[in-house]
């Protein structure tokens, strides 16, 4: 059992409480993180003066050494270590002698692995980001490309008003652009370094944290040693995020699960992204946008688990606190799949329009409209919600629908109808003149799509100098 702490201790730990203890089955993901973190830190050491040049360029030529090996599979990270931390080092001083027993100097592993969890999860806002960028690219063409393409609009999951494909992608390209406008204020909350903090009260070496921080691409070292070992703040922050992100992708599962039923038949997903049944040969399966949706309550309980953890704990670092690592990680790479799965769905799926178009006529969606027509022929409002009401009741017992009646059916319902309310209830007319800011109206699309597309490049500019590879 290779472990840093013997020198107190008289007696092997127990077998099963080193096992509990240990985290190198999951933190080992951290391997890349680790060594980052630990050239940084002996270059800081070394300009300080704190280890000779000599010392520095031996130890860093032992830890690039260590990750070559490890990425070509000349050297295992195996269960003999109690965290990644400890293979390092372990490895290094095998590799190096004394000079790599010198690399934890002004160190502890409370403020290491803070540094590793920080650079792998600011790592990971920079990943899921770039998933987001390319669905909105997905949502934007499709918007391009349906700026006339009716459906229904539903409220209560009833037809209610007559819209476009577009507007309908619209909604979710504004959710999407809002999450990706929650990682931008994470990145710029957590990029703040906590190497250096020591144990919780910094330390006596003459260490440079400025300096550190800026060899890693962080704005600067974090200003409270003790905060900076026990904050797991941006990692709350980033779950939370997460989680509206999948409450975001579940939402739009839903509705493609919806539209793609024998009762709706809106869309046709492709074969790439759909199951069979093993006994009814007909059945063609949404079963990527039902993981999506059910996967979304696994990561809720990331959160909730961290939330948890971190409610009773007194300053500084707790062993409890090593529970962030395995519900995060799964929770990245849940959402990192369902991201791409959902994205690669979305851009293959085929639309029935003119099983859209019937649906927004025949579900009434042009009643508001006729109800303004005739509020426009002097009719008050309530009286024209009332007429229209009666209107629909009628269609109803007739099983027909508004616009398919003769002008003497309406006329004997209100005499204000004229031969023009034909045009004025269409679904072209019912969605051209909606043209405010915001509104499914080709004039009010197009502008809005211009706007997107300036995001787009905005964002991507941002972010393009903000890729922290695992150096």
């Amino acid at each position: 059992m290779a472990q840093l702490w013997g020198g107190r201790f008289t007696k092997e730990t127990d077998r099963l409480v080193y096992d509990f203890n240990a985290s190198l089955r999951f933190d080992k993901r951290l391997f890349h993180q680790d060594i980052e973190g630990s050239i940084a830190h002996v270059v800081m050491l070394s300009k300080q003066g704190i280890l000779t040049v000599e010392e520095k360029d031996v130890i860093i030529k032992g830890l690039t050494g260590i990750r070559e090996d490890v990425e070509e599979g000349k050297l295992a990270i195996d269960e003999r270590y109690e965290d990644i931390h400890s293979f390092v080092e372990a490895n290094l001083i095998d590799r190096v002698g004394d000079a790599g027993k010198k690399l934890h100097t002004g160190r502890s592993r409370n403020d290491q692995v803070a540094l590793d969890m920080r650079l792998y999860t600011r790592m990971k806002v920079l990943e899921i980001d770039a998933h987001l960028e390319k669905l909105l690219r997905v949502i934007l063409d499709t918007m391009e490309e349906n700026i006339e393409t009716y459906m229904p609009g539903f409220t209560h999951l009833q037809k209610a008003q007559p819209t476009t494909l577009a507007h309908h992608y619209g909604a979710y390209f504004e959710m999407f652009k809002r999450d990706r406008q929650r990682m931008k204020d994470i990145f710029k909350r957590m990029n703040y370094c906590p190497l250096g903090a020591g144990a919780l009260a910094g330390t006596t070496y003459p260490l440079d944290r400025n300096y550190t921080a800026v060899l890693m691409g962080f704005e600067g070292p974090t200003l409270n040693s003790m905060d900076s070992v026990a904050d797991r703040d941006y990692l709350i922050e980033f779950l939370a995020a997460l989680s509206t992100v999948m409450m975001h992708l579940s939402r739009f599962s839903e509705e493609i699960i919806i539209w793609n039923s024998n009762e709706y038949q809106f869309v046709e997903l492709d074969d790439a992204y759909s199951t069979g049944s093993s006994i009814m040969p007909q059945k063609k399966n949404p079963d990527i946008a039902e993981l999506v949706r059910g996967k979304t309550g696994r990561v809720y309980g990331a959160l909730m688990a961290i939330l948890t953890t971190m409610k009773g704990i007194p300053l500084a670092y707790n062993k409890d606190m090593q529970e962030d690592k395995e519900v995060s990680f799964d929770a990245f790479d849940t959402v990192e799949d369902c991201l791409t799965l959902f994205t690669g769905m979305l851009g293959t799926m085929k639309f029935k329009k003119d099983r859209m178009a019937k649906s927004a006529m025949n579900g009434f969606t042009n009643a508001t409209d006729a109800a303004d027509y005739l509020v426009n022929k002097g009719v008050p409002f309530r009286d024209a919600h009332g007429i229209i009401g009666r209107l629909v009741l009628y269609c109803i017992d007739k099983n027909t629908s508004i616009d398919a009646l003769s002008l003497e059916e309406l006329q004997a319902i209100s005499d204000k109808f004229g031969s023009d309310v034909y045009e004025a209830i269409s679904l072209k007319t019912c969605v051209e003149k909606r043209l405010t800011a915001g509104a499914p109206g080709p004039d009010a699309m197009r502008e809005v799509i211009k706007l997107h597309k300036a995001y787009l490049e905005q964002e991507e500019k941002f972010f393009s100098d903000k890729v922290f590879a695992e150096n």
